[in-house]
Parts: structure tokens; sequence; C-alpha cells
């Protein structure tokens, strides 16, 4: 069974930064796309970023474009989002995700498998 733990959250002030861990462990066969999601409290989880098998191409929702950057160092079996320039509706539990594909997907439905999440709260 495939486990991810998410690592990094915290308070931090606007215009600041963080830098998310997800570090995955278990049985993989195969390759796998790896996604961020946040939620907020209240809302429903939307996506963030993703990556896919090779960590060649990326992707990411028009919020977070040009402040975030999703990467992936496949001999530590981690991915990381490096927040910048962060905003207060950036505040949200952030999960990462991973896919059995070599491509990613911005639907929550096409991952297999979840982290239990970071809290992130970028105050003003």
């Amino acid at each position: 069974q495939v486990q991810l733990v998410e690592s990094g959250g915290g308070l931090v002030q606007a215009g600041g930064s963080l830098r998310l861990s997800c570090a995955a462990s278990g049985r993989f066969i195969g390759n796998y796309a790896m996604g961020w999601f946040r939620q907020a409290p209240g809302k429903e989880r939307k996506f963030v970023a993703a990556i896919n098998w090779s960590g060649s191409s990326t992707y990411y929702a028009d919020s977070v474009k040009g402040r975030f950057t999703i990467s992936r160092d496949n001999a530590k079996n981690t991915v990381y989002l490096q927040m910048n320039s962060l905003k207060p509706e950036d505040s949200a539990v952030y999960y990462c995700a991973a896919r059995r594909s070599l491509s990613y997907t911005p639907s929550n439905s096409g991952y297999d498998y979840w982290g239990q999440g970071t809290q992130v709260t970028v105050s003003s």
C-alpha cells in the first residue's frame, strides 16, 4: 500500500514563503504522477499543482501560477511544493496525491492515494 505524508506547513505572514514536502513510501509499481490539492474550511477540495512521472512537465491552477512551484525527487520518493508570495486566501489544508499514471490530471477522482494533509495559514 502506498503511503503519503505531508510536512512543512505552518503559520506565515502574507508575502512570505513555505516549502511543503510529501514523502511517499510503500509498494510502487510502475510510475506515478503526483498532485497537490488544498481545502479551506467550508469549501471543496481544489486542485493546486501537478507533476508528471519524470518531473519534466507541470501544471498549475490559475490562482497559484507564477507563485508556486511543484517539483519531485524520485530518488528520495519526495514531492515538493514551493510557495512564494503567499496570500491569506492561500490558507488551507494542503494534500498531496499519487496517480498510477505517467501523466497528471487536475481531477480529484483521478488520484489513487492521498496524504492526511498539512495546515498552511497565511496571516495579513
